[in-house]
């Protein structure tokens, strides 16, 4: 088991007095990684926005490697634990599990987020050693992988009533595909939208022209797409479309934001194609908030998901969106700037599409994503409000 320690915080479960009968409370996250990813992104967005004198974040990961967002939890105050991960050796993982639990018991509210339930033991053993509060967060709504994760969901599904207390996703679609007909039925389960921070999206004309001017695409039209390099993500129909707008429009460019294990099959592919010298392989950014103000489209084709954060962040940013229809939930259009398009139409039919509808005015459109619930202020606030009442009740 791996530790990060951070020399300049306070004491780390020291229960402080904030107010009349109140005292500052940790709570446990559980996840892969700490990268720069949908689920990471929302964790942090709720977490920089909370007031950290009465709710403190730490962190369970599975990876002994240090994450993206490693250094600025430490600064926050976290704690990071590492426990192997379950491709290194599933007992291994669930020894480690039994023997932090079995140590850490000052921790009354845990919160694992998931793709899938194909993988919920830190909830089980947080069950067997009473842990009270064990909050189940759905942010997709397909299983990928091995088929093996497939069938382990379908099991899971079975118990995880009995498992977890509290049930969160971040759509109707997610929580419909993630928990049990009648749960879902009976609202057996809460919606924390996947909010931003508004402000540090909206559109700029000079930030814009200023990362244009870094990256020399001064007067490109340029499709732009956030997504790990995977097959939910769908980059090989992103490179499909992409070209068929380059042969409609020379002047087009396709900027790729992100890393992950397909990026050298995607890279291969652009070469072949030909169109090396109009895809732009960014790798991971830090800034994509201004990274969005350098694009003319944003392209989301994805196989499935969850929601789809970025697509929050894109309509922030006044873009033009295209997405995939049915697959990603019809909630993230809160701007009317999302066009849903069937993964069934050829990619010169989206490209047709994406490039009839290129020529729009750029709005700012805040005051619609903050009345349709995505302030991270707002949001970050009420998850601050839920963990003190769900702690003082246990």
């Amino acid at each position: 088991m791996y530790y990060y320690f951070s020399s300049d915080r306070p004491k780390l479960f020291q229960l402080r007095k904030i107010g009349k009968g109140e005292r500052m409370i940790r709570v446990l996250h559980i996840t892969g990684s700490m990268n720069r990813g949908g689920i990471e992104t929302f964790i942090m967005n709720i977490y920089r926005n909370m007031d950290r004198e009465k709710v403190q974040f730490d962190f369970l990961l599975w990876t002994d490697k240090k994450c993206d967002y490693t250094d600025e939890i430490l600064r926050l105050g976290s704690k990071i634990y590492n426990i192997s991960p379950r491709r290194k050796g599933i007992i291994n993982n669930i020894k480690e599990l039994i023997n932090f639990f079995s140590k850490h018991k000052e921790y009354r509210i845990v919160h694992q987020h998931v793709n899938s339930l194909s993988y919920i033991t830190p909830l089980k053993i947080a069950k067997k050693n009473n842990v009270p509060i064990r909050i189940i967060h759905g942010h997709n709504i397909q299983v990928g992988g091995h088929p093996l994760n497939q069938y382990l969901h379908r099991f899971n599904k079975l118990s995880i009533r009995k498992i977890a207390t509290d049930f969160f996703a971040c759509s109707e679609l997610a929580a419909k595909w993630l928990y049990p007909t009648k749960q879902y039925l009976a609202g057996d389960y809460k919606i924390i939208k996947n909010a931003i921070d508004i402000d540090s999206f909206t559109y700029s004309e000079t930030v814009r022209n200023k990362i244009r001017n870094e990256l020399n695409i001064q007067d490109k039209l340029v499709i732009g797409h956030i997504g790990r390099f995977s097959y939910q993500k769908n980059h090989d129909f992103i490179v499909d479309i992409f070209k068929e707008i380059y042969l409609r429009n020379p002047d087009s460019l396709l900027l790729l934001i992100g890393n992950g294990e397909l990026m050298d099959k995607i890279k291969n592919k652009v070469k072949s194609l030909g169109l090396d010298n109009n895809v732009i392989f960014t790798g991971v950014r830090s800034d994509i908030s201004e990274l969005l103000q350098a694009m003319d489209i944003f392209l989301f084709p994805s196989h499935y998901e969850g929601l789809g954060i970025v697509l929050i962040e894109a309509q922030a940013a006044g873009l033009k969106c295209f997405t995939s229809l049915g697959v990603v939930p019809n909630e993230v259009n809160v701007t009317g700037q999302v066009e849903f398009i069937d993964l069934n139409k050829s990619s010169k039919e989206w490209a047709e599409l994406i490039l009839k509808s290129s020529n729009y005015t750029r709005y700012r459109h805040g005051s619609k994503i903050k009345a349709a619930g995505y302030d991270i202020k707002l949001v970050a606030k009420e998850m601050e409000k839920w963990y003190l009442e769900k702690y003082k009740c246990h």
